[in-house]
């Protein structure tokens, strides 16, 4: 149901969440902030990063999870996307993952806080105060989620959820060289179709409050 990687430490202050799509991961990451009265950073740091490099507000989700043959990536060619910073001759993805990065080792240098996505257990790899957490769940249990959540048919909800996973997947293998889900790189992973939220939610606020 839940496999923990290594062992608790006296208190975690950063927590991490990868999750697959529908998976509850960023429920849980919203209360579980909450409950340890944490700072939340989910796709705030993508709108901040996104206005650091002046890019159109309309086209940052989509940006930040596309590959290089895309319409929005060839937007870095242009002064639609440009930047007056060093990192300017940078494709315009990487500009991003770049300005989301620095924001990310900002912002944990000021507070304990909760990041989900954002390839954050990454770049924070080499904290030993940070819990890095990867949420999964059964098909079925997260095309219902959609279907109810997202307002979806069944066969749209099957078709994002196969396009979503596979952009999560690309662009945290892509900046991180890991394979997306994979246990080693987490210190612990949670099935929230057998577990369920709430339960997730009170085994990471209970790892966190270990003392």
């Amino acid at each position: 149901m839940y496999k923990m990687m290594k062992g608790a430490i006296e208190m975690y202050q950063y927590i991490t969440i990868e999750r697959q799509y529908c998976s509850g991961g960023n429920e849980i990451g919203r209360r579980l902030a909450k409950a340890l009265n944490y700072k939340l950073y989910d796709h705030n740091i993508l709108v901040m990063a996104a206005k650091r490099l002046e890019i159109p507000h309309i086209y940052i989700s989509d940006l930040e999870e596309t590959g290089p043959n895309s319409i929005i990536f060839n937007l870095s060619q242009t002064p639609f996307g440009g930047s007056s910073r060093n990192i300017n001759n940078m494709p315009l993805v990487d500009r991003l993952f770049y300005e989301e990065k620095n924001i990310i080792e900002e912002v944990t240098a000021a507070d304990p806080c909760v990041i989900v996505g954002r390839c954050a257990g990454y770049i924070l790899k080499d904290h030993p105060d940070c819990l890095k957490v990867f949420i999964h769940a059964d098909t079925d249990f997260r095309i219902q989620r959609s279907i109810q959540n997202e307002k979806l048919t069944h066969e749209e909800a099957v078709e994002v959820l196969k396009k979503t996973d596979k952009r999560r997947s690309g662009f945290y293998t892509t900046h991180s060289g890991y394979k997306w889900g994979d246990s080693t790189h987490f210190d612990i992973c949670l099935d929230s179709s057998s577990l369920g939220i709430d339960r997730c939610v009170s085994i990471l606020a209970d790892i966190v409050g270990v003392s």
